[in-house]
């Protein structure tokens, strides 16, 4: 099948002319439509009936800056070239600065358009190519291991639109990190920076460095100025990871950051604004953290304007065998030599009952392990990563060690109940039944 011609719409008031650039863009091998009015070219955008637009600047009823401002929506810009007289130069510039593709000044040879159409398409194209290649990267690594989270991912559709704070809660390993990229990627901010750093990975002075940049001189070490990540990430995304572990002093300095939007480097004696989305990710219980008086109130009300709490895994159990086929076929294509295609009955029943206490990481590390270590199509039971080969299914009582009085036993559940939900009490209090009052008894009676 013969490719399409590009469809090129020429607009201007004066048909006569529109009519004569469209009849040469047609000899040029294009599909060229002459118009004289600027809404029924709003109307052939609308339609999607346009692959370049090329339109006067100055027309009675909708002008070229409206129509590039309608060209701009939806997925796919439409580049717009103008027409623009040359005492006008001051509003082909604004043109610009709106968005246009490139202006020429009347008269004009048509072989001058034809070049700006050709590279106006060029461009397009890679765009295009940009677009889809980051739509496709967002699925195999944005959402990775969100598969049949779908209330998540609804959530994530709706904060990624705004650049509202947002703290991801959960457990290590349920995809807090995968959860932020997806924000991002489905944000106005998709083309610029994503960058995540983790606040329990760096000593306090090192954490302030690597965040608001230094100037050289500011303290031992500091051969030469450094940035720091809230201006790399300028015009894109920050993900602070596990938030709750930052000091006091530098929680003082974030807050301070997310009221002005702007930093000051260690040493430096001026602010930098920064242009920044800021998403906070933790393992811990926020509200717990600053009734024990390690973590600002203020801060919290700044990074929790909304919640997205992540599961583990042992609470999905329903989604397992969908992202052990997801994982399978990613870990093909990294090991395309292995004849891997699936577990065994036997092998999934025990990934089914296996506690994962690293969560979906935990399960996407196993199943690689197997795809790159396997020899037959199915995975079998002995060829599972030992500690899950061995282990007892998650749901199954294990008592070792001497008999112990109730109340001590109800401390001790009580205290691996609190452990494996993370530390979050409320939770905990929820799901063994009780009030949270209760639950705190519980965790702090004393061995009599």
């Amino acid at each position: 099948m013969a490719e399409r011609a590009a469809r090129i719409v020429v607009v201007d008031d004066k048909l006569a002319l529109a009519e004569t650039l469209a009849d040469g863009l047609v000899d040029r091998g294009f599909d060229a439509r002459a118009l004289s009015a600027g809404r029924d070219a709003l109307a052939e955008l609308r339609a999607g009936k346009v692959d370049v637009l090329v339109t006067d600047l100055r027309m009675p009823d909708v002008d070229g800056l409206a129509l590039i401002e309608a060209a701009r929506e939806g997925g796919n810009a439409v580049p717009v070239i103008v027409m623009t007289a040359y005492g006008a130069i001051d509003s082909a510039v604004e043109s610009i600065r709106r968005g246009a593709f490139h202006y020429l000044t009347k008269p004009f040879k048509l072989d001058e358009l034809v070049v700006f159409v050709d590279r106006a398409l060029a461009d397009g194209a890679l765009r295009r190519e940009a677009t889809t290649l980051r739509r496709t990267l967002g699925e195999r690594f944005s959402l990775r291991g969100l598969i049949g989270m779908e209330s998540v991912l609804a959530l994530v559709e709706r904060v990624a639109a705004s650049d509202v704070a947002v703290l991801i809660t959960g457990e290590t390993g349920t995809g807090k990190t995968a959860v932020a990229r997806a924000i991002h990627g489905e944000s106005k901010r998709s083309a610029g920076p994503f960058i995540a750093v983790n606040c329990a990975a760096l000593p306090e002075q090192l954490l302030e460095s690597e965040l608001f940049g230094h100037v050289k001189g500011a303290f031992t070490g500091a051969t030469a100025d450094r940035a720091g990540l809230f201006a790399d990430a300028h015009g894109g995304t920050l993900l602070l990871d596990e938030v709750a572990e930052m000091s006091p002093g530098l929680q003082a300095k974030l807050l301070h950051v997310l009221e002005s939007g702007s930093i000051r480097p260690v040493g430096a004696t001026r602010e930098r604004v920064v242009d920044v989305r800021v998403l906070a990710a933790t393992h811990r219980d926020l509200r717990q953290r600053i009734a024990e008086g390690t973590f600002r109130e203020d801060l919290m009300y700044r990074l929790d304007l909304v919640s997205i709490e992540l599961p583990p895994l042992r609470h999905r159990r329903d989604d397992i065998a969908a992202l052990v086929a997801h994982f399978i076929a990613e870990a093909k294509t990294r090991h395309p030599s292995t004849p891997v295609v699936a577990f065994a009955r036997d092998a999934l029943a025990r990934l089914l009952d296996y506690a994962w206490p690293g969560n979906v990481r935990e399960l996407a590390h196993a199943v690689e392990r197997s795809v790159l270590l396997g020899n037959t199509a199915e995975v079998s039971l002995a060829e599972l990563p030992p500690v899950i080969a061995a282990a007892p299914p998650a749901d199954a009582p294990e008592f070792r060690g001497p008999v112990l009085a109730m109340r001590d036993l109800q401390r001790r559940y009580a205290g691996w109940a609190f452990e494996q939900l993370g530390g979050h009490k409320a939770r905990t209090a929820e799901q063994l039944g009780v009030d949270v009052k209760t639950l705190t008894k519980w965790l702090t009676r004393d061995d009599e």
